[in-house]
Formats: structure tokens, sequence, C-alpha cells
């Protein structure tokens, strides 16, 4: 079998840039969703790019299309390799061409149209990773085991509820690990179907179906097969993964067990972000091994005043002023004024410091949160003006409904990017 080095040296990696991102929406309404900010000062872009990094993987593609010019630059700014690597994060943006005119219209679309610029490298296997979930994941493991089984494609499975498993791909494995048959979204009324043998800890939760991650490893020659011989496929899931189990083809499951979540709504996003605040967090940021790369700020240290933390990850150039922050993430250069109580909460920050003799002779609401607010279960965007005695209260109850400054989504509210919101205003729930 190959060496661990000589198979991540014959690999290339492609993250897909997703879509439009409607469900994640207001926070996609300027920026694509793996631009989207997540744990105080990274973007979702920055965990799968990270995985590679981590496992010694750094032939990286990028492919963008829906508003992708935050996440242009990100990549841009952040990912330098020096002269004497071979190293590379490239950015695929969708483009016309002599043979296309279309934008990507799904996965297996996105990867066919861009395979001309693939071949200018010199691989063998072909990671697929998205753009848009958060994971800690071993990806040297992921391709060591796709040789050892000498496997012409691994799926990366884990194990999910009925509940979760018609957003899902779900499959079935042999006692080998190999795929025996797969069905993307199934519906309910065929779910039972789908079951399969599982620990007992794992059946006591609910956990009996093998769901796709969406990250996929593929033999070269697999991969351009498939490609040319399905034409007209958009996506992987719902066409390619079906037509390589009618090949006969090797396809097996890689089971990972660690922590992973598919931001998919505004509700998961919240959740994730929230559960980081926890006193051992299941997705851990403060790891000397699994690092979270992301572009280096020249920002001071966070300043605090009077404020009470409970459970609280603030990020640098933050100046914190509250009188209690609960269960919340501070992004950077944060601004909170005297009095104010947050819960519940991750307040992305801002793109730069407002100058205090701005502040002063402006008529604007200052940048941030000012005196003796009440935020709590909300999202706050970046730039965001919230004038003194304003209540942002999210709950269960709430319909969803938005205005031109903030949207109710599953009980969150999200206040928008460079929203103003006046002195005394109640949004939420009273």
């Amino acid at each position: 079998m190959k060496s661990s080095f000589d198979v991540l040296q014959r690999s290339i990696c492609i993250i897909l840039g997703g879509g439009a991102g409607t469900r994640l929406y207001p926070l996609t309404k300027d920026r694509s969703k793996p631009a989207v900010p997540i744990g105080g000062k990274y973007r979702l872009i920055d965990i799968p790019i990270s995985n590679c990094f981590n496992s010694g993987l750094y032939k990286i593609f990028v492919l963008t299309q829906f508003n992708s010019a935050s996440l242009n630059k990100h990549i841009k700014n952040t990912y330098h390799f020096d002269l004497f690597s071979n190293g590379f994060v490239d950015i695929l943006a969708a483009e016309q061409t002599t043979k296309s005119k279309e934008w990507f219209q799904g996965t297996a679309d996105a990867v066919r149209q861009s395979k001309r610029h693939f071949a200018y490298h010199d691989y063998d296997y072909v990671l697929i990773l998205s753009g848009d979930q958060l994971y800690q994941m071993d990806i040297e493991d992921v391709l060591e085991n796709h040789v050892r089984q000498k496997a012409e494609l691994t799926i990366a499975t884990i194990p999910v509820t009925a509940k979760d498993a018609t957003s899902f791909g779900i499959m079935k494995v042999d006692e080998k690990n190999k795929i025996s048959s797969f069905i993307e979204k199934p519906d309910k009324e065929v779910l039972h179907e789908w079951s399969s043998d599982v620990s007992e800890d794992l059946q006591k939760r609910g956990k009996i179906y093998l769901a796709s991650m969406g990250i996929y490893v593929f033999n070269k020659e697999v991969l351009n097969t498939l490609l040319r011989e399905n034409a007209d496929a958009l996506d992987f899931g719902k066409e390619l993964i079906p037509d390589s189990l009618k090949r006969q083809m090797n396809v097996v499951s890689y089971a990972y067990d660690g922590y992973w979540t598919d931001i998919g709504d505004i509700k998961s996003f919240f959740e994730a972000n929230i559960a980081m605040t926890e006193d051992i967090p299941a997705f851990n940021m403060f790891d000397n091994e699994n690092k979270i790369y992301t572009r280096p700020r020249l920002l001071p240290p966070a300043k605090f005043s009077g404020v009470t933390f409970t459970r609280a990850i603030v990020s640098e150039g933050s100046i914190i002023q509250a009188k209690l922050v609960e269960n919340s993430i501070m992004g950077v250069r944060s601004r909170i004024d005297y009095g104010t109580v947050v819960k519940n909460t991750y307040i992305m920050g801002n793109d730069y410091f407002e100058p205090l003799h701005e502040i002063v002779k402006s008529d604007l609401i200052p940048m941030g949160i000012g005196k003796d607010c009440y935020i709590e279960n909300a999202i706050i965007d970046k730039n965001v003006r919230i004038a003194d005695n304003v209540i942002v209260r999210g709950h269960h109850t709430l319909d969803d409904m938005e205005t031109d400054q903030y949207a109710i989504r599953k009980g969150i509210v999200v206040v928008k990017k460079h929203a103003s919101i006046p002195s005394g205003t109640i949004i939420g729930f009273r």
C-alpha cells in the first residue's frame, strides 16, 4: 500500500462553494454560505480548508458562484504559500466558456465544468468537500482508508435519526463497509426500509440511519468516467452515486463518529455557534493539533469594564462594557455599552473601528450595541447600529417574518448587516 505521504501528494481537494444558501438568509443576502462568519473570528470556508491543512493536504480548489466576492477576498487575503511549496488554495469561479454558457447547475456539474483546470496537476485521487459544514476530521485517514479498501469511491457517513434522515442521502453497507444500496432524501413512508445495524448506544439515541456527509473520495479515472458518461447529471447524490452502484463499482463507507453538523438553516447555524460557548464543547477550537486557520488581523486585545461573563467567547478588538454576557459569542471589534444584557446571542462584530471623533460629530447611531439594551436568542450581523434601550428577543413562539432591518427565522431574530435600530425599539418577544 502507498504511504500516507504518497497518498496525500497524489491527491487534490475540491471544496464546493454552495448554492444560493436561501435557508441561511438573511446571512446570505450579500455573501455566500462559506463566507458566513462563525465562532467569532472564522468563516465557514476555514473549516474544510483547516481540516485539509491539519492532515497535510495542500492542493485545494474552491468552486464559487453565488455572492462570491467576500469569499474570494477572504481566501485571497488568507491562504498564502511560499515559493518553496507546491501548495495552493485556488478559487475557481463559475465562468462562461465556448462549451458552456451556463452557471453551475449542481455539485457534479460544478466539478465537470471546472475539470479542465485540474489537468495541470498530477494526481490519482480527488477529495470533494462541502464549504458549509462544521466538523474536525482526519482527512489523511479518509484517504488511507480509501486506498486500503481498494475503493473506487468512498463516501463519508454518519449515523442520524429519522427526523434528519429525510434531508440526506441514506445508504446500507455490508460487513466489509461496502455500500450496497443508496437513496437520496427518502420519503418518510419508505424510511423504515433503510435502517442499519448500529451499536446499542446509537440505537438508544435513535441514530439508526447511515447518512452521507457530502464528503467523497474518487479515483481520478472513476470520476472522469462518471462525469463523461453521465453528461447531463447535475448532482452527486441524485445521479452519480446511484450510477456508480449500478456499475457495481467498489463504493465503500468511511464511518465517522466525531462531531459534525450541516449548517442548513438559521436555527442549526445559531445552535452550532452557541454550543461553542459550553465548558467542554463538542467542536473544539482550543486544540494544538486541529488548528483552525483564518485571516490574521493586527487587532488589539479585547477590553472589558464592569461586565459579568458566563460561558462567553470574546474575539480580539472588542470593547465590552455590558452588564451581563451569557452563552454568547462576540465577534471581532464588537462594542457593547454599559447596562446591556446579552444572552444566547451571536454578535458577529464589525469590519472596522468607528473613530471617536466620528461618533461624537455624526448623527448616526454609533456602531455596536448601546446602553441598557436587552438582546436574547438573536444573531447580530456585522456593522449593526443598535441605539440605547432596545429589546431584541427571539422566542420559539414567534412566526417567521422580515423587515428591512431584521428577520425572524424559527424563533431566532437576525438583525441584518448594516442595520440601524432606533432607541426604544422592541423586536420579537416582549
